[in-house]
Parts: C-alpha cells; sequence; structure tokens
C-alpha cells in the first residue's frame, strides 16, 4: 500500500496583453514546505483569466503525475477562486471548458482545496509564470529575420 502524499501547490497565470502572450508557473511543496518542483510554461496567445485556469489545470495534472491524494492549491485569482467556489457563476464559454475539466480533475482527488491568498504570497508563482512568456518572447525575437 502507498504511502498517502499530500502537496501544497501555488499557482498563477499571466498575459500580457489581454489577450496576449500568455505563460503559467506552479510551485510544489510538501507539507513541511520543502519544494519538491516548479514549472514554468508558455501557453500561446489567452486572456489572464484563461491563463490562470490553465495554471490550476496544470497543476492538478501534475498532483496526479506525482502520485497525490491529498492537494491544497493556493492561487491569487478572485475570479478562479469564486468561480470554484460557487459564488460567481462562469459566463465565459472559453473558461466553461477549462472550469468543468478543472473540477473533474479535482473530484479525484481524496482532499481537494483551494485557497485565495495574497498576490504578495504568491510570488513565486508570478515568477515563473513571466519567465515563460520573456523566454518564449526572447525565443520570437532571435527568430525573426532582424536578428538572423
Amino acid at each position: 500500500m502507498k504511502e498517502p502524499l499530500a502537496l501544497v501547490m501555488y499557482v498563477d497565470g499571466a498575459s500580457r496583453g489581454n489577450p496576449g502572450p500568455a505563460g503559467i508557473g506552479i510551485a510544489v511543496l510538501g507539507l513541511r514546505g520543502e519544494l519538491l518542483a516548479e514549472e514554468s510554461v508558455y501557453i500561446g496567445e489567452t486572456t489572464n483569466n484563461a491563463a490562470e485556469y490553465w495554471a490550476l489545470l496544470f497543476a492538478l495534472k501534475k498532483a496526479k503525475e506525482m502520485g497525490a491524494d491529498r492537494v491544497q492549491v493556493r492561487t491569487d485569482s478572485e475570479l478562479v477562486f469564486r468561480q470554484m467556489q460557487g459564488s460567481y457563476r462562469v459566463k465565459s464559454a472559453r473558461l466553461m471548458g477549462l472550469f468543468q475539466e478543472v473540477l473533474a480533475l479535482a473530484r479525484g482527488f481524496v482532499d481537494f482545496r483551494l485557497q485565495r491568498i495574497p498576490r504578495q504570497e504568491n510570488r513565486r508563482a508570478d515568477q515563473l509564470a513571466n519567465l515563460a512568456i520573456d523566454a518564449s518572447l526572447r525565443m520570437v525575437k532571435a527568430d525573426s529575420p532582424e536578428t538572423g
């Protein structure tokens, strides 16, 4: 029988422009606060709200991949938090698909908790999301005919 695994995950999505180039950042910690993994992923052109959902979705997939039973996800996105809580309706068709996918994944954990935290407590995930965008923009610039 496997040992239960509980994770704390900080997630953030960022978009430069709305829509614009977007990235997600995830910091995965154990219950004692030890850093287990970090992810910084460019996700293409999308809105900030969609990027926030992509970050949550990616985090839950990462938690499953790591074998977690219990997950506490921390986000600074009021929209995602309130929609997941049910206090805000999901009006956007674009977000509805992501919302439903997140709900389905969340139900697969013994314990799933989503916590809204102040932006300053989510700095590392924000940095990781922006690093993904920066890296993508540097690659685009390096590939442009003017630099080649």
